[in-house]
């Protein structure tokens, strides 16, 4: 064996590949990942649409999103433990299956009941692709390729939220809602015929599973229904906080009372078990505890600002849910971009200052976001949005290429759960805080406006008056005239306050992406001649 081979001590005993190209099964396995990724920001354009067609309120509808991520969450740390039960390949197949499945319910849903039920198993099929497919990558290529292989990977991730508002836009104006669900079944159909052809089941693993099952399936039941709780529960805190007035709901207080409970007891008791259903004792690994911190904060920064960019522009600048949509889709083709030369360049350079170089980018970014007015054009928002998503696959392919470093091979189906839970947490938890700063500092700043509004104002009469002049020479009668003119300032200062809102979240989350810049430096240096191992 060579000491100087990068591969050296790699087997193909875990491989999906089998003796096919590895890259064929890569591409493969992105498929159902896209489909997923997609269905998720598609749904959140179309919202408003189906709220209107099944008769429900804007605050009932957000059980939409809501029930996907709350049986999403309970899913993902899981997925580890029913993998290696259930066999990789079969469970990777059922939740493909029954992610399509239910996405041609949602889409068949006639009312409202029935489409958050379908979300609910949609969810449970949804949470258990990321881990799967993430652990075959790192089972399937030698350290040499693992980059790059992530890298293809990761144009799904990247390349799905960039297409997902302008498809679900495109749709949703000119076509019908059901449809956003209904170009999942396709998709699926494609992905699970490839992968019973192409996609193998280890003879190694199908040992471990059988053994496992010969000596007596112990079952975490108390494990699954602490995390089921702490994260079904947190969701629903995170997701329906702001809507219901936080802890000044009795909801809020019991479902946060019960989700801290059951995190108190899941920690103490996951720590003291042989085989836990989670195994958190990973995130004491330094290399990997990192980079699920890392990942954490990457989903609260991305998934807050892809939300609020098409809800600023529909809002607040009056874009279609179309142009919303093609405002954000420069930055995921620039994002690909990115991400080739991130594969390539992360043989020379070392994790920690890849990483700490794109959370400056990311940070300076968002800072870049504070320079908002009311008259910038499309084209501004379409450059921001580029220089934002240019860090994002840098982050993304050293977290998921690095993480592991150091681990047992037999772990990397757990530890790639830990991850995609890290990233969806984090998502929540970020959206969550956005959009209750946004209406604190919206409140905020409407009162420091409105006190300049006032009968003693010099400035705020003569506002008035040539505000009155322009409607009356427009048609308006004297008294329609100034009614306008008090009406027009009003909106005005509402407009000028969200505008200063946006920027204040903006603000946020650039000094967040700052602060996390030396956390990036607690990443052991690796040996990049043998990228599976410490230096």
């Amino acid at each position: 064996m060579n000491p100087n081979d990068p591969d050296a001590g790699w087997t193909k005993d875990r491989s999906a590949a089998g003796s096919r190209n590895p890259w064929l099964i890569a591409a493969i396995l992105s498929i159902a990942t896209f489909m997923e990724v997609l269905d998720t920001s598609i749904a959140n354009v179309a919202l408003r649409h189906i709220a209107g067609a099944l008769s429900a309120s804007i605050d009932e509808s957000t059980w939409i999103i809501t029930s996907y991520l709350v049986s999403n969450a309970i899913i993902l740390p899981v997925s580890g433990w029913l993998s290696g039960v259930i066999g990789r390949k079969r469970f990777y197949m059922l939740s493909v299956a029954l992610f399509s499945a239910s996405s041609l319910a949602c889409g068949l849903s006639p009312n409202l009941a029935w489409l958050i039920t379908a979300r609910v198993f949609q969810g449970i099929g949804g949470g258990g692709l990321a881990p799967s497919e993430q652990s075959m990558l790192a089972d399937t290529f030698p350290p040499s390729k693992r980059a790059q292989a992530f890298a293809l990977y990761g144009v799904t991730v990247i390349l799905a939220p960039a297409l997902g508002p302008t498809i679900g836009g495109a749709i949703t104006d000119n076509i019908s809602w059901h449809w956003i669900f209904f170009i999942n079944v396709p998709m699926g159909l494609l992905s699970l015929i490839l992968v019973s052809l192409f996609v193998d089941e280890p003879e190694i693993l199908r040992r471990e599973r059988k053994e496992q099952l010969r000596t007596g399936l112990k079952v975490d039941w108390v494990g699954f229904l602490l995390v089921a709780l702490w994260l079904g529960c947190l969701e629903i805190v995170l997701d329906k906080g702001q809507e219901d007035d936080w802890f000044n709901s009795s909801f809020i207080i019991c479902t946060a009372a019960v989700s801290g409970l059951a995190f108190l007891l899941f920690i103490p008791w996951e720590l003291t078990r042989k085989g836990p259903i989670v195994d958190i004792r990973l995130i004491a690994h330094r290399q990997f505890g990192t980079s699920w911190f890392v990942m954490l904060s990457v989903g609260m920064i991305l998934f807050s600002s892809t939300q609020f960019m098409p809800q600023l522009l529909q809002e607040n600048f009056g874009y279609t849910a179309t142009l919303a949509g093609l405002a954000l889709m420069p930055g995921g083709f620039v994002a690909l971009v990115t991400m080739a030369i991130a594969g390539r360049i992360s043989g020379f350079v070392q994790p920690r200052y890849l990483m700490a170089g794109a959370m400056i980018t990311i940070a300076v970014a968002m800072y870049h976001f504070t320079s908002l007015t009311p008259d910038v054009n499309f084209g501004w928002f379409a450059l921001a949005r580029v220089f934002q998503m240019m860090a994002i696959p840098v982050l993304f392919l050293t977290i998921t290429s690095y993480s592991y470093v150091g681990l047992p091979p037999e772990k990397s189906s757990q530890a790639s759960a830990l991850i995609n839970v890290a990233r969806n947490l984090g998502g929540s938890i970020g959206v969550s805080m956005a959009q209750t700063l946004l209406a604190r500092r919206e409140q905020f700043h409407q009162a420091r406006l409105s006190e300049h509004i006032s009968a003693s104002s010099v400035a705020y009469r003569q506002t008035l008056h040539e505000a009155g002049n322009y409607f009356a020479a427009h048609g308006a009668t004297g008294p329609d005239a100034q009614s306008r003119a008090i009406a027009w300032v009003g909106e005005t200062l509402m407009n000028q306050a969200a505008y200063l809102s946006y920027i204040d979240v903006f603000a946020a989350l650039a000094a967040l992406a700052a602060l996390l810049v030396p956390v990036a430096f607690l990443l052991k240096r690796v040996d990049l001649a043998k990228r599976g191992a410490p230096a």
